[in-house]
């Protein structure tokens, strides 16, 4: 069983339904999941887990919500080499830069020597249809198996 941290920054609640979804993914393989707002989360525990996945809503032209930006700073100062993550969230194609969130979040787990194992999932506003939550799935699925531990 592996440990797995999913840590999140949403306001309207579209990167929480699909941190949720993720959870209940890895949930249902039989792994153990602290799932955690990136405001309360405190970097220096990253080190306990096997996997982390990140999410952030993209404000306003490609910014980080302001609630991660602490987390974001903190982390520059971690160490996660060997640490397998990805990063995902939710965006607006009306915004020029749609979900850049996801981009910085993976640059900066990349900065920290994190091994990124698969590209981020971007989400359209909340993941209400049936494509957008077969792609969260598929997304924890893919992750635990580049975590190389069993999905089922």
């Amino acid at each position: 069983m592996a440990k797995i941290l999913i840590g999140y920054a949403s306001m309207s609640g579209n990167t929480e339904e699909i941190a949720v979804l993720l959870k209940n993914k890895v949930q249902s393989a039989g792994h153990e999941v602290h799932m955690e707002e990136l405001e309360l989360l405190d970097v220096q525990n990253l080190s306990a887990y096997d996997g982390i996945l990140l999410g952030a809503y993209t404000w306003g032209n490609g910014d980080l919500p302001y609630e991660a930006e602490d987390f974001y700073d903190d982390l520059d100062e971690m160490n996660l080499t060997g640490k397998k993550a990805a990063a995902f969230g939710s965006g607006d194609r009306v915004y020029p830069e749609f979900c850049a969130a996801v981009d910085l979040l993976e640059e900066r787990l990349k900065k920290c020597g994190a091994d990124i194992v698969q590209a981020g999932l971007k989400v359209e506003m909340a993941p209400e249809t049936e494509e957008d939550i077969l792609a969260c799935e598929a997304f924890a699925v893919t992750f635990l198996n580049e975590l190389n531990i069993s999905t089922y």
